[in-house]
């Protein structure tokens, strides 16, 4: 776990110090100082919003205000720390650093077998594998969709093909001349007579 400049100078996460929380202090009058770590530095952070009663307790109680004041001067160092610039010249030492890092050769057969591995992946096979690849996940592609298609079809009954308008049609007139053909035959029995 990384170890904050708060957590050296003795704050927790939650800006409670983490030294004496549950403790009474050595110079304070009071009974109720019991978890004021966690009040006093909310006092610290905000002190427009801190309750009057902390307020009035920090300036009745020595302790308190001693630590309060202690609280004050870290949190002041803290802010005063500026961290160090880097050398002008770091991002060109680093560079030329990871440059040699990847122009190295890798240590074990199994390092070199992956580098290899990753290097034809990246920049490409000497066999120009990609086309082919392209080509077998086309082939894949309509093998699996057709065969979709053929699936899905098995499921559907098989409708008897219906009659074609046609041959409807042909049987309608067929019908109509037979008809015709009857009323004729009416009609000159009558007209004999």
């Amino acid at each position: 776990m990384r170890v904050g400049v708060r957590e050296k100078a003795g704050f927790n996460r939650r800006g409670v110090g983490v030294a004496n929380m549950n403790e009474t202090k050595p110079n304070c009058t009071g009974l109720n100082c019991t978890g004021m770590d966690a009040k006093l530095a909310d006092l610290l952070l905000d002190p427009v919003t801190a309750p009057a009663k902390v307020q009035a307790h920090v300036a009745e109680c020595e302790g308190c205000e001693a630590e309060l004041d202690e609280l004050k001067r870290t949190i002041g160092l803290l802010d005063a720390w500026q961290a160090p610039e880097p050398s002008p010249y770091f991002m060109t030492r680093f560079a030329a650093r990871l440059r040699e890092e990847q122009q190295a050769e890798p240590a074990g057969w199994l390092a070199r077998q992956v580098a290899r591995f990753r290097a034809g992946f990246a920049y490409g096979p000497r066999t120009h594998a990609r086309p082919l690849a392209a080509m077998a996940l086309t082939v894949m592609l309509l093998l699996g969709g057709g065969t979709y298609l053929g699936v899905t079809d098995w499921n559907k009954p098989v409708q008897p093909a219906s009659q074609a308008a046609v041959v409807h049609d042909l049987q309608t007139l067929d019908s109509n001349a037979q008809l015709l053909d009857q009323l004729e035959a009416l009609s000159t029995n009558d007209n004999g007579d």
